[in-house]
């Protein structure tokens, strides 16, 4: 019987002493259940925990660590609240019903996963924001609190609380119209192993009068203007990554903590010496690890740190116009270059530890 081509590659980074670190769900829907109504539709979250129960029979004898969803804040947003991302819808009962849908999803599938192999080490990557108000004022600071709970613990909220947060001026979000039922705040809860942090940069938030549900928008820029800016645009703000682990260490019990992705985007090439000199990209490392090592010496139980990414990659939404690797990729001819960024970190994972 020919081995199944996940299981030839787990084997393989196994064999090269690596540890394979899967994630279920990355924004990857079938097309037929989308058409069936997609994450807005109740029904799917049973769907996804017997895909989670399958996929664990099949690897969970190799694998012990996981993710269940990669940015559960994004790919709902995204793609059914602000239309930017498949399945490109604009609606907020869309939206609302989007949430419970995948918080549902979330708790099932990790009982499922759990009910295969209680031994698995089972987590999430969520995406978080430092969030902070533009003007020093109480309107702006209770707009950049409704922010940080709406971007922040709309998932993990329900996941380690079992309760969603007050995100609208008046409290909410609106339970009924996000379809929770009678039970359901018991069965989004899941007891995570680690919790994934996925954070690039900080947002600037103000308030909104005009808005009658959240009353808080981000501000232009959206993540501030202070320090340089990557390829992306985005502001170089390593405390966002501090505040965010300390914050989580302090509100949530002290949780075992991976970095999951933090990277940034920076187009240098290949010199005449073939050398990719991507001195910006080492100065952002540094200054976000350094972060890490300051958020760790306060007592965050961080346990690991993932560089996004290793190869420059297809960037969802800008395809190829963005370039996060250590390596360098010849989009035409596929070879590959280390970076000067990749040989300083490696020698930062040899050493655990930068010098100077």
């Amino acid at each position: 019987m020919r081995q199944l081509p996940s299981l030839r590659l787990v084997d393989a980074l196994l064999d090269a002493g690596i540890r394979p670190f899967p994630t279920l769900y990355h924004w990857d829907l079938p097309q037929t259940l989308e058409d069936a109504g997609g994450w807005p539709e109740r029904d799917l979250a049973g769907r996804f925990a017997d895909y989670a129960e399958l996929v664990t029979r099949a690897l969970g004898d190799r694998v012990s660590d996981w993710m269940i969803f990669n940015e559960p804040n994004v790919f709902t947003a995204c793609g059914y609240l602000m239309g930017i991302h498949a399945p490109g819808r604009r609606s907020l009962p869309d939206f609302l019903r989007s949430v419970h849908t995948v918080n549902r999803a979330h708790g099932l599938a990790f009982r499922a996963m759990k009910a295969v192999r209680g031994d698995l080490r089972i987590g999430t990557a969520f995406n978080f924001s430092d969030c902070q108000p533009l003007r020093d004022n109480e309107a702006d600071a209770g707009a950049a609190g409704r922010w940080h709970r709406f971007v922040n613990e709309m998932f993990i909220g329900p996941t380690l609380r079992g309760a969603y947060p007050e995100v609208y001026r008046e409290g909410g979000p609106p339970l009924e119209a996000m379809g929770v039922q009678e039970g359901d705040l018991a069965e989004v809860r899941a007891a995570l192993d680690f919790v994934g942090v996925n954070l690039y940069t900080r947002a600037l938030i103000e308030d909104a009068p005009e808005d009658a549900n959240l009353g808080a928008r981000p501000a232009l820029p959206f993540d501030g203007d202070q320090g340089a800016k990557t390829d992306f645009g985005w502001e170089v703000w390593p405390e966002a990554l501090h505040n965010v682990l300390v914050w989580l260490a302090r509100d949530f019990d002290n949780p075992v903590l991976e970095v999951t992705e933090n990277g940034c985007s920076y187009n240098d090439g290949p010199d005449a010496d073939g050398l990719v000199r991507d001195t910006r990209r080492i100065d952002f490392y540094r200054g976000y690890l350094e972060a890490v090592h300051r958020a760790i010496a306060e007592g965050a139980d961080v346990r690991g740190y993932h560089a996004w990414s290793l190869l420059d990659n297809f960037e969802w939404a800008e395809g190829y116009e963005q370039r996060f690797g250590l390596v360098w990729v010849d989009r035409r001819t596929q070879d590959r270059t280390i970076k000067e960024s990749g040989r300083w970190y490696a020698e930062v994972a040899a050493e655990n530890g930068i010098e100077g």
